[in-house]
């Protein structure tokens, strides 16, 4: 079995997926988000090796409590760094049928890369949820937020949708770099494509990340940038609601058409 390269293990994680979630944090991430609120994740030559038979045994010890639409959460870090570790983690976890979510920010993907498309396509039919952060719509925005493209990203959610596999759409709200109304419809306008479109989550900046960059050593990019309110997520995610409807509209009169 491959060992993974693990940050920390969560046994009571409650906003990583449906139900109450054992959540596996790797190592190792190549993006560099402007808000990332676990950078000691960051680093690709920390964290401690783990034999997926040991995150099991520690599921299984506290089964009882995921056992009402529970499961386990693979989050970072950035879990398709490490996709020899997933299979081989998420082998192990439907012997005993447990519910399999990774929390991904798509990054890893390539669509060019048959050889990593051949393990994905492996993992996926272990896999029943993806939650997939798209961090911005716009590929220059993207590089100023993130240091990465969002090609690959975009393509990795086509992907998904194609494979038929459940996606659950997470985008931070960040003041003055996340929540342009036009991007917003945009982001809408692009997963409204998709059938496989299962949830969207919204969610407010918070600056709770900031104390930990500071422990660090670390340059906190948005240092000085408010944290937004609950109300103004919600409204926000209307926004991209609003695209989402569009698109499918759109959709609609096609497929009447034809």
């Amino acid at each position: 079995m491959t060992k993974g390269k693990i940050h920390s293990l969560e046994s009571f994680g409650t906003v990583d997926g449906p139900g109450t979630r054992f959540v596996v944090f790797v190592q190792g991430c190549p993006m560099r988000c402007a808000y990332c609120h676990n950078p000691d994740t960051q680093p690709m030559t920390d964290g401690t090796l783990m034999d997926p038979s040991e995150i099991l045994s520690q599921y299984l010890d506290k089964e009882p409590f995921y056992k009402n639409g529970g499961g386990l959460t693979v989050t970072g870090g950035e879990p398709l760094m490490q996709v020899d570790f997933l299979i081989d983690l998420f082998t192990l976890l439907k012997e005993h049928n447990i519910h399999t979510c990774i929390d991904t920010s798509g990054i890893a993907y390539t669509k060019s890369n048959t050889a990593f498309i051949e393990k994905l396509d492996r993992l996926m039919k272990l896999t029943d949820l993806v939650m997939l952060d798209i961090k911005h719509i716009d590929p220059q925005k993207h590089m100023e937020l993130c240091e990465q493209p969002n090609e690959g990203i975009l393509d990795f959610a086509r992907y998904l949708n194609d494979r038929k596999v459940p996606m659950w759409i997470r985008h931070v709200v960040v003041p003055g770099w996340t929540d342009d109304d036009k991007y917003l419809f945009d982001l809408g306008y692009f997963i409204g494509e998709f059938d496989n479109l299962k949830a969207l989550d919204v969610l407010p900046y918070h600056t709770m990340g900031e104390v930990k960059y500071e422990k660090l050593g670390m340059e906190y990019r948005l240092k000085g940038v408010p944290a937004m309110s609950p109300k103004a997520a919600i409204e926000k995610k209307e926004i991209i609601l609003n695209g989402i409807r569009k698109r499918r509209e759109e959709r609609s009169k096609n497929n009447d058409s034809n």
